[in-house]
């Protein structure tokens, strides 16, 4: 089993429009890619991070979902819109594999 792990920074004052676009995102792509997708929020250290995680059954899998995602102008609209929300810089991703 492969996990992603997608972390970013929350912009200073942005903490709603960043929630309404993790709403919209992960509906999205729940409905476009039957993925489930969970939204997770640290509970110590720094308060301003939000990250989303995905399981894939293999690399494979994970690849060809992040290629279509890559090309999907849907996809992009929706991050775009609330770009403002995020930390510029701080988004951070990471593959594991489940033992």
């Amino acid at each position: 089993m492969i996990v992603f792990i997608r972390s970013a920074g929350i912009a200073p004052g942005k903490n709603a429009s960043m929630l309404a676009f993790s709403n919209e995102i992960v509906a999205y792509i729940q409905e476009a890619y039957k993925l489930p997708v969970e939204v997770l929020l640290p509970i110590g250290g720094n308060p301003q991070r939000i990250g989303w995680t995905t399981r894939h059954k293999d690399l494979a899998e994970y690849d060809s979902v992040n290629l279509r995602l890559i090309g999907d102008q849907k996809y992009w609209e929706i991050v775009n819109r609330y770009v403002d929300s995020f930390e510029p810089g701080s988004v951070n991703d990471a593959i594991w594999r489940t033992i």
